[in-house]
């Protein structure tokens, strides 16, 4: 029977999350991070923080599909790059106050993440590049300035 669900499983599979064009193209525009930090942004936050995925061979696989698009789903809840202009002066600060504290702390990437990408392995140079830029960026949207 177990195995009747994990092959029905391999045919119903969630939905991905992927989208044509420059997706993060508002975020980028406005809040204007330097060429390093932007690098970082998309290589380690762009897959459970926009609308653009881009999925690992196993994400193919059930029960993998599903825990991938639940982590995707969970992490644009609570920032998502693509919406950027849909968010409110206040909503941007806090998702800014977010994302230093959670870069600060270590909780950001998830370590299941890291665990499949080294490249989000983020040394401390590059923590330090991401909360200074994001720092700098919430004193200016503090201010009514746009970053550019």
């Amino acid at each position: 029977m177990l195995l009747l669900v994990f092959v029905a499983l391999q045919f119903y599979r969630p939905e991905k999350n992927t989208s044509q064009g420059n997706h993060a193209s508002v975020f980028i525009a406005e809040t204007n991070p330097p060429k390093s930090v932007k690098t970082i942004l998309t290589e380690t936050c762009y897959d459970c923080h926009s609308n653009n995925t881009a999925y690992p061979w196993y994400n193919n696989v059930a029960p993998f599909s599903y825990w991938l698009s639940d982590h995707v789903n969970e992490g644009k809840e609570h920032l998502n790059f693509s919406d950027w202009d849909n968010y409110s002066i206040k909503q941007i600060d806090h998702k800014l106050e977010e994302l230093i504290e959670e870069v600060s702390k270590g909780e950001m990437p998830l370590n299941s993440y890291k665990w499949m990408h080294k490249s989000a392995r983020l040394s401390q140079q590059q923590i330090d590049s991401i909360v200074s830029w994001a720092e700098q960026t919430r004193i200016l949207y503090q201010l009514g300035k746009q970053p550019i």
